[in-house]
């Protein structure tokens, strides 16, 4: 959220749905709804600028591979960001290189959808490219 905006809200909410339609499970909310819950804790929070992390996850009523009796949870977590770069190095200009790692084939994962397990190669490149001197690493 930016200046009481959240970027992009609708297009993030319609994706949480479609990650989790790829990941086979339901969401019990609409996109609507999911996008008024996000404004709302904000809201809730005082927060004007802060970043907004909508999860949707299985359990824990089955834990287990097999996760068809589960119901499925959302959660709505905010909390104070800065900018993501120091001022410093906006100033400057961001660096970038080129990341080791790829992005699962789609053959291999459902790199499609927006899972937290997909996440682990972009901190990884973010740290590499950090010890090296960028800013970031290109995905």
């Amino acid at each position: 959220m930016y200046a009481g905006e959240i970027f992009k809200l609708t297009p993030h909410s319609e994706r949480l749905r479609k990650s989790a339609e790829l990941l086979d499970f339901d969401l019990p909310y609409s996109v609507a709804e999911i996008d008024q819950a996000c404004i709302d804790t904000c809201r809730k929070m005082g927060l004007e600028d802060c970043y907004v992390r909508p999860v949707a996850f299985r359990g824990p009523e089955q834990v287990s591979v097999s996760a068809h009796n589960n119901r499925t949870h959302v959660a709505i977590a905010v909390w104070d960001w800065p900018s993501y770069f120091d001022p410093e190095t906006k100033a400057r200009g961001i660096s970038l290189e080129w990341a080791k790692w790829r992005r699962p084939d789609p053959a291999t994962a459902p790199s499609a959808a927006k899972a937290a397990g997909l996440y682990m190669i972009c901190t990884m490149s973010k740290m590499a490219a950090e010890k090296r001197g960028f800013a970031d690493a290109m995905m």
